[in-house]
């Protein structure tokens, strides 16, 4: 399957997903009219068509509103089957040093789906390149 590339937007995040090399990278801001049908078809690959061994997530959100929450914790449900399942999974959510808010979101997800999160603090000006989220 060809991974699946969303240019970022003012309410919806870029998103690479790539099934075959087990991928998933998402930042930016999530605040779409319709979040379910924004994220479903994500959840829906991320459930059908990760391959590999391995399973390589990156996170870093400037802001998501609550649906976009619920579609987040979703797709983090996903890849938790797939640790269940026995794939190696590393999970890394990227979060800037003033806001807590954030910070604290990705511990709930972890502590919530005992998923294990490497936090990754950043710095506003750091000279992050968004591609390589």
């Amino acid at each position: 399957m060809e991974p699946i590339k969303i240019q970022p937007t003012r309410t919806t995040p870029a998103i690479l997903l790539d099934p075959a090399r087990g991928v998933f990278k998402m930042y930016g801001r999530s605040s779409p009219e319709n979040s379910m049908q924004f994220y479903e078809p994500i959840i829906e690959t991320i459930s059908k068509q990760m391959q590999g061994d391995k399973v390589d997530v990156r996170i870093k959100m400037e802001y998501f509103n609550t649906s976009s929450s619920k579609c987040i914790y979703d797709i983090l449900k996903e890849i938790k089957k797939l640790d269940s399942k026995g794939k190696k999974v590393m999970v890394r959510w990227y979060y800037d040093e003033d806001d807590e808010d954030m910070y604290e979101a990705g511990e709930d997800y972890s502590d919530l789906l005992d998923l294990p999160f490497k936090f990754i603090e950043y710095h506003a000006n750091d000279q992050y390149q968004k591609s390589n989220a």
